[in-house]
């Protein structure tokens, strides 16, 4: 497969190893990272608990449900013995490569949870080295973009990467909310960024939000995985009540200062007494108005852990923190000297606006939203994040571009290697585009 990607054909692996590189970042996007459970204060034993395919509801529901702390801003679990920790193998790229890399899993290659992998094969393929050149970054995705551990943990390693490589500036490739991580950093530690970072490819970032799967992630859950797979995976359900207490999430709500084409709503089919009669209303949300709806709906969710009941409505000291985050990406800038590059989905019908109940089976109280099961109304995107969201970075980019892929395809389609290739300046015969995928829109405003 090496072959494929190759950027030199026709010269030996010898020599492709040895060839000059300035280090290369991955980093990760929501779920795209390892997660092992261990005892607080203790080492030893650590057990995989984001992903694993056998007992994955059970460990998750056990060792991932979490509480957000105001006074620390950090979301903790639900079990304080216990702490969720990010492997550092294989400089950093371990936690990022293969989600789940149980034997079972890769003799049956379920592609779900192969995130950086091809990536990681391409490039190596091309010429980096792992460690001094190659280098990983995933992160507790629960917890916020901007929080002190994540922006620590992304300047140690872009200190790492300068270093290994002599002093050299490194290449930046995120994918999806990796993407506003950056961003946070970026705008937070202009300088550090500038002296450290050359190039950044964001591939799939929500930078103005990801409004129906964000949404209805709040009041239903996330479903990562589809079909058969989804058997062996977290639920949605129990998704759902980890998200609610996430800032992630909270920090991919639409942007409502943003000017989309047409406002995102939520809509919901309600049943409604007048005058004794009974009517049925489709009642419209928009970006603030949605506040409301998350409250009422939410007012009565909770969970049972370890013998309690354990109340989980909608946080409000998330979303005050989440618009100071909105904030800091509103005012994010690129420094001079740093090039910028955007890789964005499209092509794929994406959820914008959400809908629940129906003009013949309306909700009766709003938390009976909670258990029900959406409908869309789609735009173009990567059936994730709307091109709309995805292409307003706000940034002078050298070059927007956007592939006809889907969120997590994105990150193994040929053409967006062959983009990264070119970017690098890996290969200067670069074509535009492959037989099997398509560039479908280059723009640079």
């Amino acid at each position: 497969m090496l072959g494929d990607w190759c950027c030199f054909p026709g010269r030996s692996s010898d020599t492709i190893t040895g060839a000059d590189r300035d280090p290369v970042l991955l980093v990760s996007g929501i779920g795209g990272s390892i997660l092992n459970s261990k005892k607080k204060n203790k080492f030893g034993f650590e057990s995989r608990v984001w992903v694993r395919i056998f007992l994955a509801d059970l460990e998750f529901k056990k060792k991932a449900w979490s509480l957000y702390n105001a006074q620390t801003g950090y979301t903790e679990t639900l079990d304080d013995s216990i702490e969720l920790v990010v492997p550092e193998d294989d400089y950093g790229l371990y936690a990022i490569d293969i989600l789940d890399p149980s034997a079972f899993v890769k003799c049956l290659r379920m592609s779900e949870v192969y995130h950086f992998h091809e990536m990681i094969d391409m490039l190596t393929g091309c010429g980096y080295k792992k460690g001094t050149t190659l280098f990983g970054y995933g992160y507790d995705f629960r917890q916020s973009n901007r929080i002190d551990k994540a922006m620590d943990g992304l300047m140690k390693k872009l200190e790492v990467a300068f270093k290994a490589s002599g002093g050299r500036k490194v290449n930046i490739i995120s994918h999806s909310m990796g993407g506003l991580l950056v961003t946070c950093f970026m705008s937070l530690h202009n300088d550090v960024f500038s002296k450290y970072v050359s190039k950044w490819i964001c591939i799939a970032c929500p930078f103005q939000g990801a409004p129906g799967c964000i949404n209805d992630s709040l009041l239903t859950g996330l479903q990562f995985v589809e079909g058969f797979e989804s058997y062996f995976f977290v639920s949605r359900w129990a998704m759902h009540q980890l998200l609610v207490e996430c800032p992630s999430i909270y920090e991919m709500l639409p942007n409502p200062k943003f000017k989309w084409k047409k406002d995102p709503q939520i809509q919901v089919w309600r049943k409604q007494s007048e005058d004794g009669e009974t009517c049925v209303k489709l009642e419209s949300y928009d970006a603030i108005g949605s506040v409301t709806l998350f409250e009422e709906a939410l007012r009565h969710n909770e969970l049972s852990y370890d013998g309690k009941t354990v109340a989980l409505p909608f946080n409000f000291s998330i979303l005050k923190w989440a618009t100071g985050t909105r904030q800091i990406l509103n005012n994010a800038q690129l420094p001079k000297g740093v090039s910028f590059y955007n890789i964005f989905g499209t092509s794929f019908d994406t959820p914008f606006n959400v809908c629940y109940g129906s003009e013949t089976s309306p909700i009766e109280d709003l938390p009976d939203i909670c258990h029900s099961m959406p409908q869309y109304s789609y735009v173009n995107g990567d059936g994730t994040v709307p091109a709309e969201s995805a292409k307003a970075d706000g940034f002078a980019a050298v070059e927007r571009v956007g592939v006809a892929a889907s969120h997590r395809q994105l990150l193994c389609d040929k053409t967006t290697f062959l983009l990264i290739q070119k970017w690098l300046g890996l290969d200067q015969k670069f074509s535009g585009c492959s037989k099997t995928s398509k560039v479908t829109d280059v723009n640079s405003d």
